[in-house]
């Protein structure tokens, strides 16, 4: 979708649910344990909830133990952008779609093999395209 426009501010809170508005817009994090996606196990693609992009796939996905879907790699890098986040007294990585800018949840080094990484992403900035039968 990068050649689609992106949604306004006054589009997205129409779009969006408070939650989805709340964790894209504003970098809040949903509840664990709580999310649509957390402990899916359908195939598919994971999409932007804002702008459609395909950020990662099921075949990837696996269960963290965290209450979030868990991702041990993107669909492309290029489609996330990583920027160091210091919010909490902590220092992070906080994983962003790279065409729209949404927040999606954090990047961390503790994952599987092989990628040994840990995308931890809110299901309230995933949609699940599932695969065609």
């Amino acid at each position: 979708m990068s050649e689609a426009k992106i949604p306004s501010d006054e589009e997205l809170r129409q779009r969006l649910t408070p939650l989805q508005y709340e964790v894209t817009q504003r970098a809040g994090t949903e509840p664990a344990f709580t999310g649509e996606h957390w402990d899916a196990k359908d195939p598919g693609t994971y999409r932007c909830v804002v702008c459609d992009e395909a950020l990662f796939r099921s075949e990837a996905k696996y269960d963290s133990g965290t209450g979030w879907p868990s991702f041990w790699e993107a669909v492309d890098p290029a489609k996330v952008t990583l920027v160091e986040d210091r919010a909490h007294f902590m220092v992070r990585t906080e994983v962003r779609c790279a065409t729209c800018g949404a927040h999606l949840g954090h990047l961390f080094p503790d994952g599987p093999k092989p990628t040994g990484e840990r995308y931890c992403m809110n299901s309230a900035s995933l949609r699940l395209d599932p695969e065609e039968a």
